[in-house]
């Protein structure tokens, strides 16, 4: 079952987007009542682009009046939880509004740090991750995952799909892992996800890590519908409603040619110009993630965003301890790194980028430099082993125009790919 439809050249307009979710709703219906039900839809954090108002409007248009129950459950993963006020931003909602017009529909952060937010719900057993990951990693897995999906009688997954550094498009079953699933299944297949490299990863439908992911999800027993919108900061372009494969893989369709950009040269600098929906380098870093593949031998990427002032709100403590790195950096001295949470290390690779290490000599050799333009201070990105440069120094004048020569200025960065023309 899928319903939707997406455009390259216009946006959908609201009244589309009512119709596509209205018919989507209405075949889940005929499989099985929605009336009296309880329903939890799970939607973006404030990271990701996403028109969350509007579907905000329409769900409860929808459902509040039919169901015995309607939540929505913000799928943080391990984000910075979101206050009062900016999940009713993130909604489209006032205040009053919301313990008034909409007192009846529950509104949760994933409570990612609070183990009894966690129930158990199956292990991924050595044998199976072996054959996964072609013997990368050998272990078993155990799948924990938010209690709220356990106890829904319909889970809607309502979300974005991008290129992702991770697991190749965003999207689909990865708002259950990692987006309001235990430690144990984000650590492993951000690990995962490392070890093969976010140059080889991104972009593609078919990954190791998604394979993973989606095993998970074989654990959760809830009826599930997909939501997938393929959007710009302009509007949404697509949205596919229906079980979870062939809905995702047409959104994925879409996204692969309105989020990747063909380049026809590599560049010894980029610049990143990150937008304020990036509010620390752990989310900030997809900067560095989306342009990697087009950046030449010991080139150099420029993450430009003065409003950031934080490493990482939820994981700062760790990236102190153990800098930025590449992959081999970690493999190489496993021992002394193994105890660390796995997802920290990866996102710590993920922004080092591809690179060596050589542990006789104790030398790094990063593929590129990355640099921060940001509110942290020279002395915290020397600790944590990136470039330091004064945000107000940059020129911009002197950015534009300069592909010719190398040089590339990206005035919104984060959700576009850049790609080599030609690169499989």
């Amino acid at each position: 079952m899928k319903i939707g439809k997406g455009f390259e050249d216009r946006y959908l307009t609201d009244d589309e987007v009512r119709d596509i979710l209205n018919a989507g709703l209405a075949q889940a219906d005929s499989v099985r009542t929605l009336d009296g039900k309880q329903v939890l839809v799970i939607v973006p954090d404030s990271t990701r682009t996403a028109p969350i108002p509007l579907m905000f409007r329409l769900f409860t248009e929808v459902l509040q009046h039919r169901v015995a129950k309607l939540d929505f459950l913000v799928a943080l993963g391990t984000h910075l939880h979101m206050s009062e006020g900016a999940l009713n931003r993130h909604l489209g909602v006032t205040a009053e509004e919301r313990w008034n017009t909409y007192r009846s529909v529950g509104v949760f952060n994933h409570q990612w740090d609070d183990p009894t937010t966690f129930a158990t719900i199956g292990v991924i057993p050595r044998a199976e991750i072996e054959a996964i990951t072609d013997g990368m990693l050998s272990m078993e897995v155990p799948v924990t995952i938010n209690k709220r999906v356990l106890e829904a009688d319909l889970v809607i997954v309502c979300g974005p799909v991008f290129p992702h550094e991770v697991v190749g498009f965003s999207g689909g079953t990865k708002y259950f892992f990692p987006g309001v699933s235990g430690p144990e299944v984000i650590n492993f297949t951000h690990w995962l996800g490392a070890l093969i490299t976010s140059m080889e990863v991104i972009g593609r439908a078919d990954t190791k890590v998604r394979d993973v992911i989606d095993r998970a999800v074989a654990f959760v027993a809830t009826p599930k519908l997909f939501c997938n919108m393929v959007v710009t900061h302009h509007g949404m372009a697509g949205l596919f409603v229906g079980d979870y494969k062939d809905a995702w893989l047409d959104a994925v369709d879409l996204s692969s040619k309105l989020h990747v950009r063909y380049v026809d040269r590599t560049y010894k600098r980029v610049l990143s110009v990150m937008p304020e929906l990036y509010d620390d380098i752990w989310t900030a870093a997809k900067g560095m993630y989306k342009v990697e593949p087009v950046i030449e031998d010991d080139g150099e990427v420029i993450i430009y965003a003065p409003h950031i002032d934080e490493i990482s709100y939820t994981h700062g403590s760790v990236l102190d301890r153990i800098g930025y790195h590449v992959r081999d950096y970690f493999v190489k001295q496993w021992d002394q790194f193994s105890s660390e949470p796995w997802g920290v290390l990866a996102h710590s690779t993920h922004l080092r980028g591809v690179g060596t290490y050589d542990a006789h000599s104790g030398q790094e050799r990063p593929r590129i430099k990355v640099t921060l333009a940001t509110g942290i201070s020279r002395e915290r990105c020397e600790q944590v082993a990136l470039g330091y440069l004064d945000p107000a120094s940059i020129d911009f004048d002197a950015w534009r125009d300069r592909e010719d020569e190398g040089i590339l200025l990206i005035p919104r960065a984060g959700e576009q790919l850049y790609r080599v023309r030609g690169d499989k």
